[in-house]
């Protein structure tokens, strides 16, 4: 099985260096293993680039740290300076600024529930806090009961049992001379919050990572809890900083990355990996050749929207169907005012709509989209205090043409919470999901999302351990999923795969 466990050094070739190759990269380097990172582009870090003019920088992927502790486990496990130490950590409050259809604004505190509660009583009126504040408690067991196997553990060989159970504790519905339990996220919001803008906050947060909260599970409540339970956090500088500090890390355990090597395949050798071959034309560090052969006794690879060819019977099959995002930045005159909030979510007015535009048997771009709106008011992001940067994001289909009009829709959409933004508007970059198939090379943008359990197994993903002796991916596209924390939490399981063997289960 290519979850042997290794003996001795072995030579470890990684595919990428998105973040899951990075953390794995840095783990099994510590472990005394030679590792060699090749990337097809000019730099590492996955999604999490930079894009900077004329003073100002932005983050173009992710531009908030859900549950830093996987990061901060990582930096422990593989040296002696901590993350603290690598980077500035900065918790945001209030976790989110909501702006509802009708309105209504609200502020939520970041990491407290007795906060959260009085802020919802206090706006959406006598008890929207309670019924919250006990959706949280559901969520939390929900959390309980699926975190070690979705989060922290190779998935299991029985993954059907993930699959087949729904683990939120729904609270009995009568509905018709019947009683039910919601199955959905969306039922759950219907049933259980009774309010259209909690319903909103609720399902905010799957569509955030591109799920239709009409389909995804209860079990999808986990990710409000992540949200409320461990925080949101900032890396003063920007996302890119993590990525850096990652990066670094690996240097400093000595292993080689080899930028601009587009890697066409992984070779074979009687039943078990051999290496990677290398297209032509590919540039190292130390020298340069061309459609070279790089030997090596484990390959590591990204998980793939589209599935590998070594996949065993009986596996996961790769999420489909993920859409991608839209993204503008915007360079403004005027300064941030003081006591604005980092993330502002503005939902949709036509929510019905945008979902039918998502996720509908025709695939579109919302015309009024829910928006998130960052801005992080850090002075290392802006070339002065009299200019601020903004970026405004929403989600679309994987591959979706976008056109400036896109762009304009996002801006109106934000302005809902940033009166008068077009009139400070210096200049603007848009982001399509082109550009994020050109930096992630997956298909058409696609953004993974975590995994999560029940739905038919709809929304796992493969396991990291292959149908070849050898051969290991890592990432989004692999379990546990996609988001920042499952990437770290990728990286650990390949590496606790590869050094402990089969009987690997993750941190304890």
């Amino acid at each position: 099985m290519a979850a042997d466990k290794v003996a001795g050094m072995a030579r470890i070739a990684v595919i990428g260096a998105g973040t899951g190759a990075l953390a794995a990269a840095a783990r099994l380097a510590v472990a005394g293993h030679r590792v060699a990172v090749y990337e097809r582009t000019e730099t590492y870090g996955g999604a999490l680039r930079r894009f900077e003019r004329d003073g100002f920088a932005f983050d173009t992927g992710p531009g908030l740290l859900p549950l830093p502790a996987v990061y901060r486990d990582l930096f422990v496990k593989t040296g002696k300076e901590p993350l603290e130490s690598c980077v500035e950590l900065v918790q945001v409050d209030p976790s989110a600024r909501h702006v509802f259809a009708d309105g209504t604004a609200v502020s939520l505190p970041n990491a407290s529930r007795a906060g959260v509660v009085a802020a919802l009583d206090d706006t959406l009126g006598a008890g929207a806090g309670q019924r919250w504040g006990d959706f949280l408690v559901r969520a939390r067991e929900t959390w309980d009961r699926t975190r070690r196997p979705l989060l922290e553990e190779p998935l299991w060989p029985d993954w059907p049992v993930l699959a087949g159970r729904e683990p939120y504790p729904a609270v009995p519905h009568k509905r018709l001379l019947r009683t039910r339990r919601a199955g959905t996220l969306a039922e759950v919001g219907a049933w259980e919050l009774r309010d259209p803008r909690l319903a909103a906050l609720l399902e905010g947060h799957a569509l955030a990572y591109g799920l239709d909260p009409r389909v995804a599970p209860a079990s999808a409540a986990v990710l409000p809890y992540m949200e409320h339970a461990f925080g949101m956090w900032y890396v003063r500088g920007g996302l890119r900083e993590l990525a850096r500090a990652l990066y670094e890390r690996c240097l400093a355990r000595r292993v080689e990355f080899v930028f601009g090597a587009d890697v066409t395949r992984i070779l074979e050798k009687d039943g078990r990996v051999a290496g990677v071959e290398l297209a032509g034309g590919t540039s190292r560090a130390s020298g340069s050749g061309g459609g070279e052969v790089v030997e090596a006794d484990i390959v590591i690879a990204p998980g793939s929207a589209d599935g590998l060819p070594a996949r065993g019977e009986g596996e996961v099959p790769p999420q489909r169907g993920m859409p991608s995002r839209l993204t503008v930045l915007l360079a403004l005159r005027g300064g941030r005012p003081e006591g604005t909030a980092h993330r502002t979510v503005v939902h949709s007015e036509d929510r019905d709509g945008e979902l039918e535009s998502l996720f509908g048997t025709a695939p579109g771009v919302p015309a009024r989209p829910t928006v998130t709106v960052l801005r992080p008011g850090d002075p290392a992001l802006v070339p002065d205090a009299g200019h601020e940067t903004v970026t405004l994001t929403a989600v679309v289909p994987a591959g979706a043409r976008t056109s400036d009009a896109h762009a304009d829709a996002l801006v109106a959409v934000a302005e809902r919470a940033v009166p008068g933004l077009r009139d400070r508007v210096l200049w603007r970059e848009v982001r399509t999901p082109a550009d994020i198939a050109a930096e992630t090379g997956v298909t058409g943008g696609a953004v993974p999302a975590p995994a999560l359990a029940a739905a038919g197994g709809r929304l796992l993903h493969p396991a990291s351990v292959t149908g070849l002796d050898g051969l290991f991916t890592v990432g989004g596209w692999s379990h546990p999923g996609g988001g920042l924390p499952h990437a770290g939490m990728s990286g650990a399981l390949v590496a606790g795969l590869i050094v402990e063997g089969p009987e690997f289960r993750g941190s304890q």
